[in-house]
């Protein structure tokens, strides 16, 4: 199982242009390593859209889902630094998810991955969890070019924070698909193939969008300790 925890949290959002620097250095220097000093989380990943949109996909591995509504985490976010009140006007479209880890394949996170959001048909939930965690994901992982893939489904509403007035209410995450991989190639075919929104419809999906992303930084919490 390469996610480190039972829950992630899963942000995706444009920046404005005359920003993106300074955000990445923001993001790099400051935030990613303030998130994973908080209890309980455990890797963060940044990565960048090569196709498709937004722009910026962010994910947060962690312990569980109670991590992400835990008195250290809500008190960060309503004390933002002054470096993180500057950035937070710039964000566009923020959708963020309290996700649970359904389920979770293979090792490691490759450079490239490719992101399906997308909700279930009502009355469909179990049907298409089950046909995605007993036979599509589990095959993913093994083969040439792709190394990981997981399941999160949207768990619990975030809560309206200091962090968030700043930028505007935030979007929720309902169901997403994240494949990993060496090879961009093969990573970016899965929308055409295997994950393509119509063999999703089949089984229940509704919504679907793909976007394909580049990891730019990771973070782990041992490294913070290290």
């Amino acid at each position: 199982m390469p996610l480190l925890g039972k829950a992630a949290m899963l942000l995706s959002f444009d920046i404005s242009e005359d920003a993106v620097h300074e955000h990445d250095d923001w993001h790099t220097h400051e935030h990613l390593p303030e998130r994973l000093s908080i209890p309980g989380f455990r890797r963060g990943t940044r990565w960048t859209a090569l196709r498709g949109q937004p722009r910026y996909l962010v994910v947060y591995e962690v312990a569980d889902l109670d991590t992400l509504t835990s008195s250290a985490y809500l008190e960060r976010l309503n004390n933002p630094t002054p470096w993180t009140q500057k950035m937070m006007p710039h964000y566009r479209g923020m959708a963020r998810g309290l996700c649970t880890v359904v389920g979770s394949f293979g090792v490691g996170v490759g450079h490239f991955g490719l992101l399906c959001r997308f909700k279930p048909v009502p009355g469909a939930g179990l049907q298409l969890s089950t046909w995605l965690v007993q036979e599509v994901l589990p095959k993913l992982p093994t083969r040439p070019g792709l190394g990981a893939a997981h399941l999160l489904t949207g768990a619990v509403p975030p809560q309206m924070t200091n962090e968030q007035r700043i930028r505007g209410a935030d979007a929720n995450v309902d169901w997403a698909l994240l494949v990993t991989g060496y090879s961009e190639s093969n990573v970016a075919a899965l929308a055409k193939t295997d994950l393509v929104a119509s063999r999703l419809e089949e089984h229940g999906a509704q919504g679907v969008v793909g976007s394909l992303y580049r990891s730019d930084y990771t973070l782990t919490d041992r490294e913070l300790d290290g």
